[in-house]
């Protein structure tokens, strides 16, 4: 069907609103000036100069200029920057950024409302100008560009139609910043080269306080986000030369910003330990799907073309058969000529669709490159670059989502061809989402393989950081500026730079003198210090990085079943849940619900978490105590608060040897100090008792206990008379057999904690209290001895047996725990809660009591950034534990009126026969070892009185004093060392400077003598020709080697 035939229908049309929308898509302003960057770098541009001019005038208060060196545009290529969507740079196996033809409208109109291009190629001068202040002033719909175009030479118009060069310039001179055509050529003699292209937008866009969203004035020779802060964001987003720094992954072209040229990066040469990985996959399918389906569609249409011209061509040749005629032949030819054209590009086409649907299955290959970030740890991510250019950076991924210090400053870079991914028109995304995100776990693997080759985890993180700087607790805080961090920063990173004349990148060697050191915006290699590479002929080295390999762990069958097996159970165990889980049908139903309903999925497990909590509460549990003093705990019933009782009952039986007890701490200071009326281990008929049932532990069931406290008082009190002897008897061999036997299986205590248990003890020992009398019901023991023959458990006497036995002065009732005034006084308690199977210390800030439990809630003095700060744990759960009790000096105030408020503990009787005494001589003479080997010197007690105190004394010792001078004199021994360290380094570094001077001075006596030499050979030889030194060396031992 002709062309001419499509006249009548209607057109699509581009409205004037459409500059604005399209603008729309740059949501990170900077983005928009990158566009602009983007198009001097595909225009082969060597340098690009950024700047603003003032124009009060304008709305903003300057204009933001953009001038380059490229190849510039004649007037046909300047049509097509007003044709949206065209773009000459578009093709599969294209480099270049551009292929959208988008970006220049699009950025230029989210910067400002106006903008004017001026452009020079050959001998001709072209001006673009592109209002919407012209289009809201004239009311127009449709967008109108005028496009003048000058002679280079002459300065005359090239046009064939006067007026409209004449309504072109007037709209410009009226609209834009200059008025006249002289103004219009002094912008043409900006650009200075032979060809280029300036681009100048005014009527910059404002923010809500009518002030423009560029600032220009806070730094002369930046351009910042304006309202953007300096703390909690990224450079990158807030400076625009930052930005422009990282801009792209192999920078070439020179960026100047207000006239100061822009330190381009190459990430990879700025990292510690750069480590490079190949990668490949065929998961990237979708734009190399749309380019195969392109080509299929251009190779039908080529084949139906072919086709139709070989059959016109036989139909023809059919027609002439029978005329032999010049002219016949002619045309005939003419149109086999044709026929055969369309089928050779027909065959093309099918030979670029076939390559494509190869390349289809073929995987595509990435390289991963990760490195560590040690100039600034906390700017770590993925930098994730597209055809050389920055489209997503400091994305997180693999282990640095969890927050840790795994991975952290750990950078990662990566450049993908359009082929694989595809970016978005505004160039901050990519256009297949799934595809990204696939690209991210893919690195996030490769990472997690990079930090264990690295090993910095194994050899310790903080002390990693430590090394270069990092002193501070904060994450986000900068390394030290102390001048040995700086060095050993600068040791590890050599300094990269770019030669200003040939564009080179050059890496220097490192240099004493060089840290810190300002290079010239015009660095050239003539200053590399390094011989081989101080000509900019000499070719640039590539930077040369080990390649890692990603291990990925193989699971045996074993394995396999085992993760098959924990899958099933999991199933199963969330099946029996929903199974028990009950139906609400009507109000009635929510009535019947539980007060409280626990976290966990089924009644079982909360019944279970209520009897730990409740068990916890009647007998507290601790951390087993040394062998030595265990055989104590029953003769010495004083040293029960300090050697808390544990939290199993162990049996004992002939055949098998009594296991540790687990290590559980007590939940509060009450429970773990039992009364003095409770101190004694109980007598033997009371161990033969039948243990209470589990109900009977609770307390809101210890009531019941009470009806029977009294017929067995007096069971007791009978036969507490007659089995006196009998039972010290078997006490003494119970000490015996269990200290034999817990010997052999429990590990010794270290010397600190024996110090720390004897210390405690000593302060009880000092508090006079009556001593307790045997054969009376108050010594009835809440945690008893395991039974003497190992029959069966030991009973536990509540504390409503004592509180009925006794007067209340002597043995006070112990309150439910879960009351809410003794809840309130476990306020203050430090404590350890177990957080993904590691025990963080922190503090109790919060209580919370119901009729079932009593639950916590603790503040961490430090955890991992991947942990809340506080949490909620129930009181007696396993979980969570107290800490050691302070010293009465670093006690709070709470804990303090605590003690205050318990009950004295009482004297031991050390006329009693017994090991105690031996305990307490071999606790004293350990102290005093320990006092007499860390003694300071010069302290006020002299070092041979130490071994003459009395245990008394010994508790009286000023230890705080004692440590506190111990510390100064280690910190004075530490200072001497650093300034003798200080000393020797600043000798070497002093000895190093005057070995690098002489080995100047030395290497300019060899050059001047190889100059000498040169000279010297020309004048026996004038046809000579040496301009090298490795020529020269070559040419003296070629010389020698005659000679020989």
């Amino acid at each position: 069907m002709a062309y001419s035939s499509y006249s009548s229908l209607s057109r699509a049309q581009l409205t004037f609103e459409y500059l604005h929308t399209n603008s729309t898509t740059h949501e990170f302003l900077f983005g928009a000036l990158a566009e602009l960057v983007d198009n001097s770098r595909d225009a082969n541009a060597t340098r690009i100069d950024i700047y603003t001019e003032k124009r009060p005038e304008l709305r903003g208060g300057f204009m933001l200029c953009f001038l380059d060196d490229g190849i510039g545009m004649d007037p046909n290529e300047a049509t097509h920057v007003i044709q949206f969507g065209k773009s000459s740079k578009r093709s599969p196996e294209s480099t270049q950024i551009g292929q959208y033809g988008n970006g220049l409208k699009s950025g230029s109109m989210r910067i400002g409302k106006d903008f004017i291009l001026f452009t020079k190629k050959g001998d001709t001068l072209t001006c673009l100008f592109l209002s919407r202040t012209f289009h809201e002033e004239e009311g127009l719909d449709e967008v109108i560009v005028p496009l003048p175009s000058w002679d280079l030479k002459t300065k005359q118009p090239l046009t064939s139609d006067p007026e409209k060069y004449g309504i072109e310039t007037e709209l410009i001179y009226k609209y834009s910043p200059f008025k006249t055509e002289q103004q219009l050529m002094e912008q043409f003699d900006k650009i200075e080269s032979s060809s280029g292209t300036l681009v100048i937008i005014y009527n910059l866009k404002l923010m809500d306080n009518r002030e423009p969203e560029l600032d220009v004035e806070t730094d002369h020779q930046d351009i910042l986000m304006a309202g953007t802060p300096v703390e909690g964001v990224k450079p990158e987003r807030r400076s625009f030369r930052a930005y422009a720094a990282v801009l792209y992954i192999d920078p070439r072209m020179r960026i100047f910003i207000q006239g100061h040229k822009v330190r381009t990066k190459r990430l990879s040469c700025c990292l510690y330990k750069p480590r490079v990985y190949k990668y490949s996959s065929t998961r990237f399918k979708t734009r190399a799907e749309q380019e195969v389906k392109k080509a299929d569609h251009l190779a039908k249409i080529a084949e139906d073309k072919a086709r139709e011209a070989e059959s016109k061509s036989l139909s023809f040749e059919a027609k002439l058969i029978h005329d032999v005629s010049k002219d016949s032949r002619a045309i005939l030819r003419k149109v086999q000529d044709a026929a055969m054209m369309l089928r050779r590009d027909a065959d093309m086409k099918k030979r670029i669709l076939e390559a494509k649907q190869k390349a289809l299955k073929e995987p595509k290959e990435l390289n991963f490159i990760f490195g560590v970030n040690i100039e600034q740890r906390e700017l770590d991510g993925m930098f994730v670059y597209n055809c050389s250019r920055l489209i997503k950076m400091y994305e997180k991924t693999g282990p640095q989502l969890e927050g840790g210090m795994a991975c952290g400053g750990v950078v990662g870079v990566v450049d993908v061809p359009y082929l694989v991914l595809e970016p978005t028109h505004n160039k901050q995304d990519f256009a297949d989402a799934k595809e990204y995100r696939h690209l991210l776990k893919s690195m996030g693997e490769h990472l997690a393989q990079y930090w264990k080759d690295t090993n910095i985890a194994q050899k310790g993180i903080v002390k990693f950081w430590d090394e270069f700087g990092y002193l501070s607790a904060s994450w986000s805080a900068p390394p030290s500026s102390e001048a040995r961090y700086k060095r050993r920063r600068a040791m590890e990173i050599p300094i990269t730079i770019q030669c200003d004349k040939c564009l080179k990148w050059r890496t220097l060697p490192f240099q004493m003198d060089a840290v810190d050191k300002r290079y010239p915006d015009s660095w050239v290699c003539l200053m590399n210090p390094d011989g081989t590479q101080d000509r900019c002929d000499a070719p640039e080295k590539k930077q040369n990085l080990p390649c890692g390999i990603l291990k990925k762990d193989k699971l045996t069958s074993e394995d396999k079943q085992k993760e098959l097996a924990e899958k099933i159970k999991q199933q199963q165990e969330k099946l029996e849940a929903l199974q028990k889980t009950t139906t609400i049908k009507s109000a009635a139903d929510v009535k019947k619900l539980p007060l409280e309903v626990s976290m966990k999925p089924s009644t079982e497990s909360s019944s279970q978490a209520t009897r730990s909590s409740e068990r916890s509460v009647t007998r507290p549990r601790s951390p087993p105590l040394p062998a030595h003093l265990k055989t104590t705990q029953s003769v010495t019933p004083s040293r029960a608060p300090s050697a808390r009782a544990t939290s199993q009952r162990p049996t004992r039986t002939p055949a098998t040897p009594p296991q540790p007890p687990k290590v559980e701490p007590t939940r509060s200071r009450a429970a773990a100090k039992p009364s003095p009326a409770a101190a004694k281990p109980a007598s033997k008929s009371a161990a033969k008792t039948p243990p209470p049932s589990r109900g009977s532990r609770t307390p809101a069931k210890a009531s019941s206990a009470k009806a029977a406290a009294g017929q067995q008082r007096k069971r007791i009190m009978e036969q507490e008379d007659s089995e006196e002897e009998e039972d010290e008897e078997e006490e003494e061999e119970e000490e015996v057999d269990s200290q034999d036997s817990e010997d052999s299986e429990e590990e010794p205590q270290t010397k600190k904690s024996k110090m720390a248990t004897a210390a405690g003890n000593r302060g009880k020992v000092i508090e006079k209290a009556p001593p307790p009398k045997r054969g009376k019901l108050d010594e009835v023991n809440t945690n008893s001895q395991p039974e003497r023959k190992g029959l069966s458990t030991p009973i536990r006497q509540t504390a409503a047996h004592v509180a009925k036995s006794k007067p209340p002065e002597k043995a006070p009732q112990q309150e439910p725990e879960n009351d809410p005034k003794n809840a309130q006084k476990d306020k203050g308690l430090l404590v350890e809660v177990r957080v993904n199977k590691e025990w963080y210390t922190g503090k109790v800030i919060s209580v919370e009591t119901n009729k079932q439990s009593v639950r916590w809630k603790v503040k961490f003095d430090y955890v991992p950034r991947s942990t809340p700060k506080d949490r909620w744990v129930f009181k007696g759960s396993d979980d969570v534990r107290l800490m050691r009790p302070p010293s009465p000096i670093c006690q709070t105030p709470d804990t303090q009126q605590e003690t205050e408020r318990g009950p004295a503990p009482m004297e031991p009787d050390t006329t009693q026969p017994g090991t105690s005494r031996e305990v307490t001589d071999s606790l004293v003479t350990m102290l005093r070892t320990m006092l007499r080997y860390f003694f300071p010197p010069a302290f006020r007690i002299p070092k041979d009185d130490v071994n003459s105190m009395t245990a008394e004394e010994l508790v009286a010792f000023p230890l705080k004093e004692y440590f506190h001078q111990y510390e100064s004199g280690l910190q004075s021994l530490c200072n001497s060392y650093q300034s003798r360290a200080d000393a020797r380094a600043k000798a070497v570094e002093e000895k190093s400077n005057s070995a690098e001077v002489r080995l100047k001075q030395a290497d300019e006596k060899l050059q001047k003598l190889r100059t000498n030499i040169v000279a010297l050979l020309q004048k026996v030889q004038e046809d000579i020709d040496i301009n090298t030194d490795d020529e020269l060396d070559a040419y003296i031992e070629d010389l020698l080697t005659k000679g020989d």
